[in-house]
């Protein structure tokens, strides 16, 4: 079956062609219209704007997938737009593209999870790879563990309390200089740094729990950034990118531990745009090899928003029994 997958969740409107069977899972098409030049004049997502920007380019991305592809609308046997969550604006504009292709053209058209869509991207990258495992979202929006059970049933076990890695990153980012989107490039810069130079508190929480917390921590580098600047003091940012990269990653290994203690599952997809993190890639890395568990890495172009991996969810979400019509709509959350 050739799945047309589309995704405008955030800032990044995407268009793929995926053919999935029985032991087939293979990429035509994914087609990528990034909108980072356009936010970076703001330091941040315009939700607005971005909304905008996924009108112009939604249908041409389309027609370029379906090209590249060597396919007609005819041969697609399902649509699957990302419907939820993400930035409500942007979400109406694939969700009402979607709904209108498909009925114009008589094409099931499936709603898919933005979340669950990012570990189906792992589904492309390995062909063997099936539930059940421990699934780690880590995005601009999600720090989350789930329990796989199936391809369509999740259990989360562990989640941030308010902000995600993600945020984090590039808020730290934008507030030292870096250019946007900071998280990357805060990544980059920890690598020059001393990770022990300031003491920052743990996102990890205390206790009986897979939870996150990364308000505190956001405040506390906000608060030594500040005091630092009112005594005429320079920050060292090499040294703070790795100090604050340093706790969140050990953070992680201790809660990506104890999700493999609990669950007692073998494998572990790590996904999401944050997953791209050299940092925690590497612990992640460490903690699989220590619990001699599998590692299964999107590589990085199917780690941030995508359409592929929209496909590949909504095709197991269709074989469930999912089916969505003209009333489909989004949701933020």
């Amino acid at each position: 079956m050739y799945i047309l997958g589309l995704e405008s969740s955030c800032d990044e409107t995407s268009a793929a062609i995926v053919e999935m069977a029985h032991g087939e899972r293979r990429i035509l098409a994914n087609i990528i219209a990034s909108q980072i030049d356009i936010h970076r004049l703001y330091g941040g997502v315009v939700p607005e704007i971005a909304g905008r920007a996924h009108i112009e380019a939604v249908s041409r991305i389309t027609r370029e997938a379906l090209d590249v592809a060597k396919l007609q609308l005819s041969d697609i046997g399902l649509c699957a737009v990302t419907a939820r969550p993400g930035l409500i604006g942007a979400l109406l504009v694939g969700v009402n593209f979607g709904k209108s292709l498909a009925f114009a053209n008589n094409i099931p058209l499936v709603g898919v999870d933005h979340v669950r869509g990012h570990i189906a991207a792992a589904y492309l990258e390995y062909p063997d790879l099936k539930p059940p495992f421990l699934g780690v979202v880590l995005s601009g929006g999600h720090t989350s563990f789930y329990v796989v059970k199936s391809y369509t049933e999740f259990e989360e076990i562990g989640s941030t309390r308010d902000d995600a890695a993600g945020e984090a990153f590039d808020k730290i980012g934008r507030v030292i200089g870096l250019p946007y989107p900071g998280g990357a490039t805060l990544d980059r810069l920890a690598h020059e740094g001393n990770k022990k130079a300031y003491k920052l508190p743990s996102p990890a929480l205390a206790g009986d729990t897979l939870d996150f917390s990364f308000s505190g921590l956001k405040t506390a580098a906000l608060n030594l950034i500040n005091t630092a600047a009112q005594k005429g003091e320079e920050i060292d940012r090499a040294d703070l990118a790795a100090s604050f990269t340093g706790v969140i990653a050990d953070g992680f290994y201790k809660k990506l531990s104890a999700a493999l203690d609990l669950t007692r599952l073998d494998t572990v997809v790590l996904a999401g745009g944050v997953s791209a993190n050299s940092h925690l890639r590497a612990v992640a890395s460490a903690v699989c090899e220590k619990k001699k568990a599998r590692l299964c890495l999107p590589p990085l172009s199917l780690c941030g928003d995508n359409a592929a991996m929209i496909a590949a969810q909504g095709y197991y979400e269709y074989q469930n029994g999912a089916k969505d019509g003209t009333d489909l709509n989004a949701s933020a959350v």
